[in-house]
Parts: structure tokens; sequence; C-alpha cells
């Protein structure tokens, strides 16, 4: 019986995939994926005799059942995720179902949306001495989220800010973040991030849900909500003529 790898596809472009990745990709004698995120380019690295199911229309129980059976035959089995499969990836209910099964796994990190988009915008989101923390969140919709980590307590730490899963109630968080953050904060939409059909741009924050419902954007949209997007000319002591330490003592 071999493991399963859960995979982290990354958020679109087939040369953001980690080497692991797509060593993983390639050797997969059975592909589970999400096919309304991951892009087709991603899925025709798996061989051609390769097992390919796609997980749209399937819930988490029939999903183990797949990748249990797979398994036990002995078949090479990839559970591909889109971005970072650790990051709202729901992978701890699928490794608790295989453990139970007596499968192990092993789990492939992915670059995540808020890097792609930070990197395609050349832009560093932690300056020092303007925002030193990146918060990544989403705001409550179905499943809710637990009270001490609601938005509006998020937003007072006034940090870089990155909003996963919240275009449908973008109205709500600009409302909140509103409450924390200057009119003029910039803040990065990036729509289908890293994807040929990419749509990324940097408005301030009071434009931020009337910009989002021109677009139509309903999914596949990050919000990164921070100071550190403005430009500013702040250094770091790291390489300071005047910062010692142990590679450069006075």
């Amino acid at each position: 019986m071999n493991k399963v790898s859960i995979v982290g596809a990354g958020p679109g472009a087939i040369d953001l995939l980690t080497l692991r990745a797509v060593e993983r990709i390639k050797s997969a004698e059975v592909l589970i994926w999400t096919d309304s995120l991951i892009s087709p380019e991603i899925i025709n690295l798996a061989p051609k005799n390769c097992l390919r199911i796609k997980t749209s229309s399937l819930t988490l129980e029939k999903i183990l059942e797949i990748l249990v059976t797979e398994s036990k035959k002995g078949n090479q089995v990839v559970r591909l995720h889109d971005g970072d499969p650790c990051l709202y990836g729901a992978i701890s209910e699928q490794i608790c179902g295989l453990a139970e099964a007596g499968i192990d796994v092993d789990v492939v990190p992915g670059i995540s949306a808020y890097q792609a988009t930070a990197s395609s915008l050349k832009k560093e989101l932690t300056i020092p001495g303007l925002v030193q923390t990146i918060v990544l969140t989403r705001t409550s919709g179905r499943t809710g989220m637990p009270e001490k980590e609601n938005l509006e307590n998020l937003a007072s730490l006034q940090a870089t800010l990155c909003l996963y899963l919240s275009a449908r109630h973008v109205e709500e968080a600009q409302e909140i973040l509103l409450r924390h953050y200057l009119p003029e904060t910039p803040v990065a939409i990036g729509h289908r991030v890293s994807w040929k059909d990419e749509w990324l741009q940097v408005i301030e924050l009071k434009d931020m849900s009337r910009i989002s419902r021109n677009k139509e954007f309903i999914r596949t949209t990050l919000y990164i909500i921070s100071p550190a997007l403005s430009k500013t000319k702040q250094r770091s002591k790291l390489y300071s003529p005047t910062h010692q330490h142990l590679f450069r003592p006075h």
C-alpha cells in the first residue's frame, strides 16, 4: 500500500509548481483534483494512463472512499489542491479519514495566492517601521468564524491583511476595514492570480467594494490590504552600515 500524496498546485501558473509537486504529479497513477480551480495544463503533467477524477461534484465521503480504495490497490494516489493545501485546503479531515483506514500521507506545499500577488506587484509585505505582521484570514460566510478571529479584531491590528474567500461579502468587509484603515489605504485585488486571464490592480480601500462589483468578482479573488503597498523608502537595519551582527561586527 502506497502513501497518498496531498499536493499543492500553487495559484495557477504551471511554472509556479514546486519541483516536488511536479515529481508527484508525473508519477501519479490516480489523480484526484479540484477541477474548477486547477489549470488543465497542470493536470496534463500526469501520465496518459493515469486515472483522473474530478472532485467538484463529490462529497468528502466519496473522495475518501476513492483515496482509500485506490491506495489499497497499490496505486500511487495524488490528491491535488489549488494553492497551498495547508491554507483553507480542507485537508485535515482527509488526513484523519485516511489515518483511520491505516493509510499514511505526505503533504507537498504550494505557493499561495498572496505570495504570487505580492511577487507580481514587486512588493514586500513586511516593511520595517511600517508593518511587520501578515494576517491570512477570510470574512465570515456560511462556515462562520471563531468570535475572537472576527474581522473587526484582526483589522484593528492594522497589519498586512490578506482576505481569502471574501469576494461575496466585500461590502461588509470594506465597511469593517474602514473603521481601522484610512480610506486611501492601498488594496491589491487579485483575481485568478498567475492565470492567463489574471486581473490584478492596486486601488484604494474606499473603492474595494465598487470595483469588485463592477468586475463581477465572486470567487478566486484575493484582497491584500496593507500600507506596505504604498510607495516608501523605509529600509531595514539588516544591511545598514550602522547595524552590527554576527557576520558583520564593527
